[in-house]
């Protein structure tokens, strides 16, 4: 049996961020896992640019070639993390987005949330996206990491050196979405 696909989504697209980083180590710790095929889809390299599409998501008319490219994107994966900073108390407007171009290829599967920040970790970010995906038909998982003053846990190379909670974190949050992404792959199947 084929590994179900998860892509790792970086949220952020801003200069210097610590998002790349992040989602670098959650690619590592997911391939380690074996749980997974993984694919690492930066919304910095994606730059999609505003909604631009004349129909609506849920019709699938698509006319514009960056959004069929998006389409078959996410429509290939089985499973997401959404690797997010905390941008005002919700995530970056880029990743809502990217959620709002497409409506069926997200639907009926698991998502988990890494986020990053302040004193937070990122938490409100999360707070505000599990509502999104939720209307999205995704189900969120609850196991996920918080990583709060993110600087700390960077290298003098930028990379992200993880404590042991947040090792502990991400191995629960994978353990789940391998477990949802299987019962779920069964409901896409039968849609």
């Amino acid at each position: 049996m084929d590994k179900p696909v998860l892509q790792i989504i970086v949220a952020s697209t801003r200069p210097g961020r610590a998002g790349r980083a992040v989602a670098d180590w959650v690619r590592a710790k997911a391939e380690a896992s074996g749980l997974f095929e993984v694919e690492l889809v930066d919304l910095a390299e994606v730059k999609l640019p505003f909604l631009d599409e004349p129909h609506h998501p849920r019709l699938k008319r698509y006319v514009n070639a960056h959004t069929k490219e998006w389409s078959a994107t996410v429509d290939r994966a089985d499973a997401y993390v959404f690797v997010t900073p905390e941008y005002n108390h919700s995530f970056p407007g880029v990743l809502k987005n990217a959620l709002d171009y497409l409506h069926h290829e997200w639907q009926h599967k698991p998502a988990a949330f890494v986020s990053y920040g302040g004193v937070s970790g990122g938490t409100r970010a999360v707070a505000a996206l599990r509502h999104v995906v939720s209307t999205l038909r995704m189900v969120p998982v609850m196991e996920g990491v918080i990583i709060p003053f993110v600087p700390q846990f960077r290298d003098e190379d930028g990379n992200l050196r993880p404590n042991e909670v947040m090792d502990g974190s991400a191995d629960a949050m994978l353990a789940e979405l391998a477990r949802y992404s299987g019962a779920l792959g069964a409901m896409r199947q039968s849609a």
